[in-house]
């Protein structure tokens, strides 16, 4: 057997003329939350997938993500033309991953970055990913680490190709324990013994956020999954949907923002949130969690 990985900007370039005449058995769509316009993460390349497909060898196809509502799975559905398609959803809700929220501000209290440095020293030696909203924020916040003497590089996309593939590598063989990044990290990233996500800003959605805590502790042992979150980063994502262009898009990233401020707020067990959100029913987790 032989497997063919090519990105989905690839098929529309040479590769997909050259894979006409090849004969293939099965398409397998990774990330496929890309594909819907209502995924966290779309991407027009994978949108155009379904056409491109077209051209190529009838073959069936396998379309895999881990952070799909039902809206989104069907969209996704639909998009490939897939006939009477049989879905398989595993469940949302893993134990080890343990959930807190931490509302910012407050006068007298710690600085966020305080908050997070203490976090972090708490877990030397441990290997954690920090989320930040923007380039400006990871870099700052890996400086700010670094002073502290905690090994942490930044990550985003204003580096060179270069520069994060050496800090994925040194990550990767736990050169340094932390990486302060943007959503550009993460994807294509397996690293078992990630001991803690901490997400500086709060995520534009709950599916964003399920994927990118889903990067910690994938060996099975407790992780801690930190939230720092405030209103004013609903009215920041606010002004983003203003800008998107269509009402309806706007309108759906608003609604995002907000589920995911409630989430953030809920006095309700946040893993029956996070379950309720993908149309799966749990129980309250009792342990594995800040309520």
């Amino acid at each position: 057997m032989e497997l063919l990985y090519v990105a989905p900007e690839g098929l529309e370039a040479r590769v997909g003329t050259l894979l006409r005449e090849v004969d293939i058995r099965l398409y397998a769509v990774d990330e496929a939350h890309c594909i819907s316009q209502w995924g966290h993460d779309f991407r027009p390349a994978y949108r155009s997938f379904a056409a491109q497909l077209a051209k190529l060898p009838k073959a069936p196809i396998l379309a895999l993500t881990a952070t799909a509502t039902q809206e989104v799975a069907s969209d996704i559905a639909n998009s490939l033309g897939m006939r009477s398609p049989a879905f398989f959803r595993g469940s949302t809700f893993r134990p080890n991953l343990h959930i807190f929220a931490v509302k910012k501000g407050g006068r007298g209290a710690p600085t966020t970055r305080e908050n997070i440095l203490k976090l972090v020293r708490e877990r030397k030696g441990d290997s954690g990913i920090i989320y930040c909203l923007s380039r400006k924020a990871a870099d700052e916040m890996a400086d700010y680490l670094r002073d502290a003497r905690v090994k942490a590089v930044a990550y985003h996309a204003g580096l060179s190709a270069e520069e994060r593939s050496l800090a994925q590598d040194a990550f990767r063989k736990d050169a340094v324990d932390v990486v302060v990044a943007t959503i550009a990290f993460g994807m294509g990233i397996d690293k078992s013994n990630v001991r803690y996500v901490i997400h500086r800003d709060m995520p534009r959605s709950i599916d964003g956020y399920y994927q990118e805590i889903g990067r910690a502790g994938r060996d099975g042992v407790r992780s801690d999954c930190i939230l720092f979150y405030s209103w004013s980063e609903v009215v920041a994502y606010d002004r983003f949907a203003d800008e998107a262009g269509s009402d309806d898009v706007a309108q759906r990233l608003r609604t995002q923002s907000r589920e995911m401020f409630r989430l953030a707020e809920s006095e309700r067990c946040r893993h029956v949130m996070l379950a309720a959100h993908f149309g799966e029913k749990a129980q309250a987790c009792e342990t594995s969690c800040d309520v």
